[in-house]
């Protein structure tokens, strides 16, 4: 039995959220083909996740000597228990939501996620998977604009940074593009995350 971590990070709702139609339906079709495995959705609106203070940033420095159920490590703790992962973000300003990176702030925690060495750091989540269902404006996939694209990019960058190279992108590009047919790219996407969550 595997243990899935659903990481939501939209203010929007999910009757609103294009992005949590997409994930949404992955995780209906992940449950269907995996009625074994645990799923934990972590929404991150929800759980107030905040920028980093001084206390936290000491916890960081110091040794991990604190409860699992410590209110800032143990969303590290959880991380680091889970075996797979499904985000789902919109694309911001070219990058992810600032409350998602608020959270890696609080999971990149030494002597939980990962480890320094003499070679420099490592990941400690090895042998996870990932999947990133994200929604985009305009065309940031190909063409011109991909260079922009700086969300999806820092989340495969920081798992990598986690041991966590199995990743996987789901994306639903010029969604805000004047003339697109909205619903087709929608439907489009959705089956891509159908399939995909089917051997995730």
């Amino acid at each position: 039995m595997s243990k899935v971590l659903y990481i939501k990070a939209n203010a929007r709702p999910s009757r609103v959220s294009r992005t949590f139609k997409i994930s949404d339906r992955f995780i209906e079709v992940y449950k269907q083909y995996h009625p074994n495995d645990e799923i934990i959705t972590l929404d991150l609106y929800q759980e107030k996740i905040d920028f980093l203070r001084e206390q936290e940033i000491e916890l960081h420095q110091g040794t991990m000597d604190e409860e699992k159920n410590h209110p800032f490590l143990k969303y590290a703790y959880q991380f680091f228990e889970a075996d797979k992962y499904v985000f789902a973000e919109p694309l911001w300003n070219l990058g992810v939501p600032a409350i998602l990176k608020a959270y890696f702030d609080y999971i990149c925690v030494k002597g939980i996620t990962f480890k320094y060495t003499a070679e420099g750091p490592v990941g400690l989540c090895q042998g996870k998977k990932a999947v990133n269902i994200t929604t985009r404006g305009g065309e940031y996939s190909e063409g011109p604009f991909a260079q922009f694209e700086m969300g999806d990019r820092y989340i495969k960058t920081i798992l990598g940074f986690l041991g966590i190279t199995d990743y996987t992108t789901i994306a639903a590009n010029r969604l805000d593009i004047i003339g697109e047919d909205v619903e087709a790219i929608m439907n489009k996407a959705i089956k891509e995350a159908e399939e995909i969550a089917k051997n995730f």
